[in-house]
């Protein structure tokens, strides 16, 4: 059985639109089979945009593992002063997130990699909720890898469950950044962040 973490070229195509309402704004997101959510924003991503708040210096964001577009997309459309990245391994993923920017009139930049695989700079923001079902390292991979291509004083943002790792993954952040704060929990989501210092 694939994944959505993979680049899966032979699934039949099934398009779906909806609506999603954040802060003042109405997006409306094109989503399809063989994606993460299909049919609406997950209730983790929900939480970290909600709780998400942009540090006064940052002037650069990464989304990795952006599948149709969520973060980077309501981000930018939030703060249109970013310079945003959107990055994911699922070549439909990426047309989905490239077509849901132009229809929701934001500028960002999208591009297949493998985790930071295909990343050459380095951001103020990193935010991410990770491929739970790509498997462990994938997730280690996106946490630990996280801090070289943060700037100093950079944030890594992550959305994870409880019962998928938060625990674990919070000490993992401790290890590499030296610090990881749990901005929010809610219904098993925690949001945690680590700083660059």
């Amino acid at each position: 059985m694939k994944h959505y973490y993979t680049n899966n070229t032979d699934l039949k195509s099934e398009p779906t639109s909806f609506v999603f309402r954040f802060k003042q704004y109405d997006f409306l997101f094109k989503s399809d089979i063989g994606v993460f959510s299909k049919s609406m924003i997950d209730y983790g991503s929900q939480v970290l945009l909600n709780a998400f708040e942009k540090p006064n210096h940052a002037k650069s964001l990464l989304d990795v593992g952006c599948g149709y577009g969520t973060f980077g997309i309501c981000l930018k459309k939030l703060y249109p002063e970013l310079k945003v990245d959107m990055v994911d391994v699922n070549d439909r993923a990426l047309l989905l997130a490239k077509e849901n920017a132009k229809n929701n009139n934001v500028g960002v930049t999208v591009f297949e990699s493998y985790t930071y695989q295909n990343v050459k700079e380095t951001y103020d923001i990193i935010v991410s909720n990770p491929p739970v079902r790509a498997g462990k390292e994938v997730v280690t991979s996106i946490l630990c890898d996280a801090y070289k291509f943060l700037n100093n004083q950079g944030q890594l943002w992550i959305v994870l469950q409880k019962k998928q790792g938060a625990p674990s993954a919070k000490k993992k952040m401790e290890e590499v950044f030296g610090n990881c704060d749990i901005v929010k929990r809610d219904k098993g989501y925690y949001i945690l962040v680590s700083t660059k210092r």
